[in-house]
């Protein structure tokens, strides 16, 4: 059963895009573009998933998001 995933995707600072699954710690990949870093988080992820499975772990409940004002 196909499972949907969150994850953030942002450039570091030599270029690189860094995308991580914040509800699976430590899930963490790259790519030299976008695109390749979402085919590597997607490969991640699913790794991730085959080894909780594996070690009969639960999958950690959703993180939740709010947005907060802050001035400056």
């Amino acid at each position: 059963m196909p499972v949907l995933s969150r994850f953030l995707i942002e450039p570091d600072e030599d270029g690189v895009f860094v995308s991580e699954c914040p509800v699976l710690p430590g899930c963490i990949s790259q790519g030299k573009t976008r695109d390749e870093a979402v085919v590597n988080i997607r490969d991640a992820i699913q790794g991730y998933l085959h080894s909780l499975a594996k070690h009969k772990e639960a999958i950690r409940g959703p993180v939740s998001e709010e947005m907060v004002e802050v001035p400056v």
